[in-house]
Formats: structure tokens, C-alpha cells, sequence
């Protein structure tokens, strides 16, 4: 049986939609002190917050020593007299508003609607905002080829084997193939980013940010995650999938939790 789920959100008065705003920039809110909840670490710190309209459940990053972590906010009040240089403060806030059709595609809902739930967006929910000085670099070359269904014999035996642990634990946390382009947030001792192209069943230019210099764990789940998502298609939502040449699919966990139990207002439906 075939089902989908669809978001929507009902307000009575307009929001600047996250997206709209620069990544370090932000819409005036009343000074509050949070409460932070670090799963990473396991425990909670309070900070200042001057930028957010901040509400329980909404994820934050935050500068000091757990600068890059994600956290939770679990409390917010507004009743407060602190000295400033006693605290740090959160300096992003995670975009979780959806809004769009979602289709069931085993362990993940997915969609076809560019607008509904971005890279750009999802990666937000499990990675720090990017630092503007931060110097980056990338290799000139293209790296090797091959057919998606032949790419375990592409990698190192350690390497698919564990790759097959972290899909099966569901640690692909979002995929998202635009065109011929593909990325994926891949959750190991903490969330890397995994690129690739993939066109005419074929894979190529595969990047991880994690630290190993041959082929990963991380590529190895991000392709067999694909290769499933491909065959849901393929089996389910091909004409949605030829009509928009695109798909993002985010894990159902996440996207209830994010997107859906933090929400004071809107609806969603079942079909």
C-alpha cells in the first residue's frame, strides 16, 4: 500500500521563512536564557540568546567550548538578571519548518518537491553553521567511476562491511539527488557529509568529510541508502520521480521529531 504524508502549517500572521535569512543573520527576539541539551556530551548548559525566537525543542548552536555541537533548547524563560560576560551565547538556530508531500520509502519519508526539504535546510539539523574564516580544500581530481550496483567491489571489504552496519543502524540520515548531484548526511562519531554524481546508473566523484583518506563507511552506507531509494522508485514513485528529476528522503525518526513534535500549530495528513 502506498502512502503519503503531507504537511502544512496555518498562521495567522507572516513569518520571514529561515531560508530567506543570511546563514549568520537572524530576526530581532526578546532576550531570554536557555537551557541546551547536548546529546553528544549528555547534559545540558544555559546560555544567552538575543538573535531567535527560541521554543522548547528547537535545535541551536552555540559558541564556547561546545561550539559545533548540536543542541536542544529545554527550557526558555524570560524572567532574568544575569552579567553578560557569565555567559555564552547561541549563535544559530535550525530551520524546521516543512512544508510539503512525503512518501513512505521504508525507513525514510521521502519527497519530490525541491522546495520541501533542501540540503541546505536538512543539513542545518545535524551539522554547525559553516565559519565564514574557515579555510577549505578540495582535491582537482575526479576519482573513479563505476556502475552503483558493482560498488562493493569498488571499495575495501572493511570498508562495504561497515558501511552495511551503519545502513542497517539507519545512520543516513537525509539523501538528496538533485539532477546528477548527490549528498548525504551520514551520522558516525558525529555527522559527515557525503557528495557524489550519479547518472546513467553510474557513480562518480564520491567525497566524505570524515578523515580517511580511501573509501569510507560513511560512502558505503550513503550508496546502499541510494541504491534502496532507487528501488522504492523505481517500484512506487517513478512517474512523481520523472516529472521532477529529483528526491530528497530524510529519516522518519527525524522528520517527526524536527518537523512535527515541536509544532504548536499546522496539520499533516495521511493518505
Amino acid at each position: 500500500m502506498r502512502m503519503k504524508i503531507g504537511f502544512s502549517t496555518e498562521e495567522t500572521t507572516k513569518k520571514v521563512p529561515a531560508a530567506e535569512l543570511p546563514a549568520a543573520e537572524s530576526m530581532a527576539a526578546d532576550p531570554c536564557v536557555v537551557r541546551v541539551y547536548f546529546p553528544a556530551r549528555g547534559f545540558a548548559c544555559t546560555y544567552y540568546n538575543d538573535k531567535f525566537d527560541l521554543r522548547r525543542g528547537d535545535i541551536v548552536y552555540v559558541d564556547g567550548k561546545l561550539e559545533g555541537l548540536r543542541g536542544f533548547v529545554t527550557e526558555v524563560s524570560c524572567n532574568f538578571k544575569i552579567r553578560l560576560s557569565d555567559y555564552k551565547r547561541v549563535v544559530a538556530k535550525a530551520d524546521t519548518e516543512v512544508k510539503g508531500k512525503f512518501y513512505a520509502a521504508g525507513v525514510h519519508f521521502m519527497t519530490f518537491d525541491a522546495k520541501a526539504l533542501p540540503y541546505e535546510k536538512a543539513a542545518a539539523w545535524f551539522l554547525p553553521p559553516a565559519d565564514p574564516d574557515e579555510a577549505y580544500a578540495r582535491g582537482s581530481g575526479a576519482g573513479e567511476t563505476f556502475l552503483l550496483e558493482e560498488f562493493p567491489k569498488k571499495m575495501e571489504p572493511q570498508a562495504v562491511e561497515r558501511g552495511g552496519a551503519y545502513y542497517a543502524e539507519e545512520r543516513v540520515a537525509y539523501l538528496e539527488l538533485a539532477g546528477a548531484r548527490g549528498r548525504a548526511v551520514v551520522e558516525g562519531r558525529k555527522p559527515y557529509e557525503v557528495e557524489f554524481a550519479y547518472q546513467n546508473g553510474e557513480i562518480g566523484g564520491l567525497l566524505c568529510t570524515c578523515y580517511e583518506v580511501s573509501a569510507c563507511r560513511h560512502e558505503a552506507a550513503a550508496l546502499l541508502q541510494l541504491r534502496e531509494l532507487l528501488q522504492i522508485i523505481e517500484k512506487l514513485y517513478a512517474e512523481q520521480f520523472e516529472q521532477s528529476g529529483y528526491f530528497a528522503a530524510v529519516r522518519k525518526a527525524t522528520l517527526l521529531e524536527y518537523a512535527v513534535d515541536n509544532r504548536e500549530d499546522g496539520s499533516f495528513s495521511l493518505a
